[in-house]
């Protein structure tokens, strides 16, 4: 396991145990991986499903979920206080009733669990869509105050290097409000990881090289993020040579902040970011860790359909990092 990992743990065992909510208790992946984390006393696991269920998959896996809590949406012992709560901050648009039947989806009564307080976050979407995962925080969670939206972010990890790339995985077409928001976002999340923040907007110009509507958004988009937080090292825009390499850095934007040393890429839509992500893992031999989702008053997060038991576990100690 890289150093990145290694360091999220030993921060964990420092803290006070955080609950992480599964949803989807009767898949294999999720189990191991509750039951690794539950016994190393990183994670303390809520399991969302029928306890035979779950306890009978436990038995024939020879996992040991004793450590783990097991949650049964059929039979949960708060049911109509969560169903109240859920009316209230979906502001009436569902009633009561309509409430109980949308809570008997695993997601959503993980979240509430989340919003509720019983939980400090949650790991879902080994056995569903992004939209089944992220709806339900979007409605329930929400975004932090001054943020609009929710974005996804890799830590790009190879040996002792580490950078950040967002937004990667949730906004097809940022505005330069978005852009703004996600490099504000990323910064802060880059430090969870270890990484001090120099963030780099990138664009296919480097400081006017190239006009066009694209390019200013870019623009436009580094003067909110300034003015968001005024601290925050920052520049743009920037080809990914001129915010990556010193040399041409030093030819292209020699009086920029960012002398070919940025450490949190920002990208200009989501079709670069993906692509970008994807080649830096496949060409570059970096290990992409993520999606983490940013900016949510508490952590969900989002693992592929075809995760492995480790993208579970690994997931998951993000998401207890996260939490606070």
């Amino acid at each position: 396991m890289s150093d990145l990992f290694e360091g999220l743990k030993t921060s964990l065992q420092e803290r006070d145990l955080k609950k992480i909510v599964f949803p989807e208790a009767t898949d294999e992946r999720i189990l191991t991986a509750a039951g690794r984390l539950a016994s190393e006393g990183l994670v303390q696991p809520l399991l969302v499903g029928s306890k035979g269920e779950v306890e009978k998959l436990a038995a024939s896996l020879e996992v040991d979920i004793s450590k783990c809590e097991i949650v049964d949406p059929n039979d949960y012992g708060k049911s109509d206080e969560m169903a109240d709560a859920f009316v209230e901050r979906r502001n009436g648009r569902e009633n009561k009733e309509q409430a109980e039947q949308i809570l008997k989806d695993e997601n959503y009564f993980g979240t509430m669990l989340v919003h509720m307080n019983e939980a400090d976050g949650l790991v879902s979407g080994a056995a569903h869509s992004t939209s089944d995962t992220v709806r339900p925080a979007l409605q329930i969670i929400k975004t932090k105050e001054g943020v609009n939206k929710t974005s996804g972010m890799f830590v790009m990890v190879r040996d002792d290097e580490k950078y950040v790339f967002a937004d990667c995985a949730i906004n097809i077409a940022p505005t330069s409000e978005d852009l703004a928001e996600i490099a504000v976002e990323s910064a802060k999340t880059a430090k969870l990881f270890d990484v001090e923040p120099r963030v780099a907007m990138l664009s296919f110009s480097t400081k006017g090289s190239a006009k066009s509507e694209e390019t200013e958004r870019v623009v436009e988009a580094l003067a909110l993020a300034k003015e968001k937080d005024a601290s925050l090292i920052i520049d743009g825009e920037f080809q990914f040579d001129a915010a990556f390499v010193p040399s041409v850095a030093a030819k292209k934007a020699p009086d920029s902040v960012i002398q070919g040393d940025a450490t949190v890429f920002v990208f200009p839509s989501l079709e670069a970011g993906n692509i970008g992500y994807k080649l830096t893992e496949r060409l570059g031999g970096f290990e992409a860790v993520g999606p983490v989702l940013q900016g949510l008053n508490k952590p969900v997060n989002d693992l592929s359909r075809g995760c492995s038991t480790e993208d579970v576990y690994k997931l998951a100690l993000i998401t207890a990092a996260q939490a606070k």
